[in-house]
């Protein structure tokens, strides 16, 4: 069993494959270019997996795969394979903006994936494209269908920004409540990296949603950082509100980023590389590294509404 600083169980791994992204979304990317991460800089499947068997050996029950965008690493179904195999009852899922999803789909769902978080801002070409830097929502909506064909478990993410996609916060919880998908509104994330500077916060989207739908508040699941909506009719909508912490008391996330840093917290700068050990096939020495960001773990994010995170969000998957 993997234990924090503060006495938290720690059983969830949320693990970006890569950086890179083929969106260029105004609440996460820099719109200058910038250098990305040489290839041989990340590390390899096979150690990856190395490092997954491990923490699954020290309790970890829950796996992510994050990015940038995980579908441009290739052979993604073949890493995800490697981890079902080992640990079937494992609780694997996958983050995506779903451009690539199409013809991936069911070759990830055979190699043993559950569950899967989609990234969908607007139901508008015209305004995905403005998000994105380019023309993606037939791609992303084609993505989506054939992931529910294959019968992924799909859960929608939605960054309502003011003036840009806040006339259609009711439109997509409308989407999603058709197709039996559960939404979850993010309050936008300060970040250096942005090139828009405001969303809505949580108490503006809970009255977009009131001109039209009643609905009550539930109690909080777990360590989900949602906090979560029931309408009369039992649909489940949810609001993430990062600059919050009344979900970090029951926090148990470690993140690992594709060149092998550990990261005890979204939005905390420190972090320890187990690269070099798990190259070196040191599985206790990694292992030992990992215990040490556990240790370090903060016991709140250090977040606020007049901070802004200088470590990019395509890098950590959120």
């Amino acid at each position: 069993m993997l234990i924090d600083g503060h006495k938290r169980k720690v059983d969830y791994l949320r693990i970006s494959v890569t950086e890179r992204c083929n969106f260029r979304c105004q609440y996460c990317m820099p719109e200058k270019p910038f250098s990305w991460v040489p290839h041989e800089n990340l590390l390899s499947y096979e150690d990856l997996f190395l490092f997954v068997k491990a923490s699954i050996d020290e309790g970890i029950t829950k796996v992510r795969i994050t990015g940038g965008e995980p579908l441009l690493r290739k052979n993604l179904d073949h890493f995800i394979k490697m981890v079902h195999d080992y640990a079937p009852d494992i609780d694997l899922s996958l983050t995506t903006n779903a451009s690539l999803l199409k013809d991936s789909a069911q070759a990830l769902k055979d190699a043993g994936l559950k569950r899967i978080n989609i990234s969908l801002d607007t139901l508008k070409k015209e305004t995905a494209h403005y998000i994105a830097k380019k023309d993606v929502l037939d791609s992303v909506l084609e993505g989506i269908e054939e992931a529910d064909k294959v019968g992924l478990k799909i859960k929608i993410n939605c960054v309502p920004l003011k003036g840009i996609n806040d006339n259609e916060i009711i439109d997509l919880l409308e989407y999603c409540k058709e197709k039996n998908y559960e939404v979850r509104f993010i309050e936008f994330m300060e970040n250096s990296h942005a090139s828009v500077k405001q969303g809505l916060n949580s108490s503006e989207i809970q009255e977009i949603i009131k001109t039209k739908y009643n609905f009550t508040k539930a109690p909080r699941e777990g360590s989900s950082p949602s906090q979560n909506y029931y309408l009369e009719d039992g649909y489940k909508f949810g609001i993430i509100e990062p600059h919050l912490d009344d979900f970090c008391s029951d926090c148990n996330r470690i993140r690992l980023t594709a060149e092998g840093y550990l990261i005890p917290c979204l939005y905390f700068e420190d972090a320890l590389s187990i690269a070099d050990a798990i190259k070196a096939k040191d599985i206790e020495g990694a292992v030992d590294i990992l215990k040490k960001v556990l240790q370090n773990k903060p016991e709140k994010n250090k977040w606020g509404s007049e901070n802004s995170s200088d470590r990019a969000f395509y890098e950590t998957g959120g």
